[in-house]
C-alpha cells in the first residue's frame, strides 16, 4: 500500500488503547510515522485523530482543537478510576431529578480548575500519575483550568436505586470527562462514575466521517490531505520569489495581520506563526 501524508479518523473500539490503535494502522500501513492527536481512555470510542508521516507535525494543531464528548454516568457509583472498570470504593442508592441534573450540569458551563485523575499518564516528578497509584504512593494531583463550553442532558433513567443520565459536552483541550463526571457528582452531594464514553467530534473531525478497523484494513477509507486539514488557516498562493523564501525557513514581514498564514502552491508548503510584527515558520511540509 503506497502510502501518503494525511490524517485518518479512526472510530476507536472498546477495550483497547489509544497506542493499539496506532499499533495496528502501522502495520496495516506498513510505516511508523504515525501518531494519534488526544488520547482515548480504553473505555472510551470514538474519534481518534491520526497522523500520518508529514502530518505527524499537524499533531500539536489537532490536538489544541475543542471536542465534543457524550458520556454515561452512574450516580451512587465510586470506583478508583473514576469510570466503571475501576475497582469499587463506595456505593449507595440515588434518586435525583431532571431539574437537579440539568441545573448543575449548567452550573459548570465556564472555565474551572479541574483536578487530573490519579488513573492518567500526567507525569509528576519523571513519573505517570497511574504509577503511583499502582504503587500506592501518596501523590498530590495537579490541577488544570479547563472550560466547559457547552453541555446538555440527552437521557435521564433509573435501575436498581441508581440515577443514571446521559449527557453531550463540548470541552477545551485537556478536559477529563471522568473528573468532570466526579465533580458534578459531588456537586449534587453524592457519588458517581463514568460508564461509557463516546468522543464525537474533535475540531472539524465528525464520527460519522470516521472508519473502523476493519475499514481500513479492508481498504475502505480516505486520507485527509494537509491542505485539507487546514483550509480554515487564512491561505496565500505563492509566486517562485515568495516559495523560494518559505521553503528556506526565511522571516517575513507582516502584511497579512493574521495569527497564522498557511503558504501553498499546488499543496501545502508551510504554515507560518505571526510573532511580533513578524511571521516565522511555525509547521514545515517541503
Amino acid at each position: 500500500m503506497t502510502v501518503i501524508s494525511g490524517l485518518l479518523v479512526v472510530n476507536k473500539p472498546k477495550g483497547i488503547t489509544s497506542r493499539d490503535v496506532v499499533n495496528e494502522v502501522s502495520k496495516i500501513f506498513k510505516t511508523k510515522k504515525i501518531g494519534h492527536t488526544g488520547t482515548l481512555d480504553p473505555i472510551a470510542t470514538g474519534v481518534l485523530v491520526l497522523t500520518i508521516n508529514k502530518a505527524t507535525k499537524l499533531s500539536e494543531i489537532i490536538t489544541s482543537e475543542e471536542k465534543i464528548y457524550q458520556a454515561e454516568v452512574v450516580l451512587g457509583i465510586k470506583t478508583d478510576t473514576l469510570d466503571i472498570t475501576g475497582n469499587v470504593l463506595e456505593k449507595c442508592n440515588t434518586n435525583y431529578t431532571k431539574e437537579d441534573i440539568v441545573n448543575t450540569l449548567n452550573s459548570f458551563i465556564g472555565t474551572y480548575n479541574q483536578e487530573v485523575p490519579i488513573y492518567s499518564a500526567v507525569k509528576i516528578n519523571g513519573k505517570k500519575l497511574y504509577e503511583y497509584a499502582r504503587n500506592n504512593e501518596e501523590v498530590t494531583l495537579p490541577k488544570r483550568m479547563v472550560t466547559i463550553k457547552e453541555i446538555k442532558l440527552d437521557e435521564l433513567n433509573y435501575i436498581d436505586n441508581k440515577t443514571i443520565f446521559k449527557f453531550t459536552c463540548k470541552v477545551s483541550k485537556g478536559t477529563y470527562i471522568r473528573s468532570l463526571i466526579n465533580d458534578i457528582a459531588t456537586k449534587l452531594n453524592t457519588i458517581g462514575t463514568m460508564k461509557n464514553l463516546i468522543r464525537i467530534e474533535q475540531g472539524n473531525f465528525n464520527i460519522k466521517d470516521s472508519y473502523t478497523l476493519d475499514d481500513i484494513k479492508n481498504n475502505n477509507f480516505k486520507i485527509i490531505s494537509i491542505k485539507e486539514a487546514l483550509k480554515d488557516y487564512f491561505t496565500v498562493k505563492v509566486d517562485e520569489k515568495l516559495k523560494f523564501k518559505i521553503v528556506n525557513g526565511q522571516v517575513l514581514d507582516d502584511i497579512y495581520n493574521q495569527e497564522y498564514v498557511l503558504f501553498v502552491d499546488d499543496d501545502v508548503i508551510g504554515l507560518y506563526k505571526k510573532y511580533e510584527n513578524k511571521l516565522k515558520p511555525y509547521k514545515m511540509f517541503k
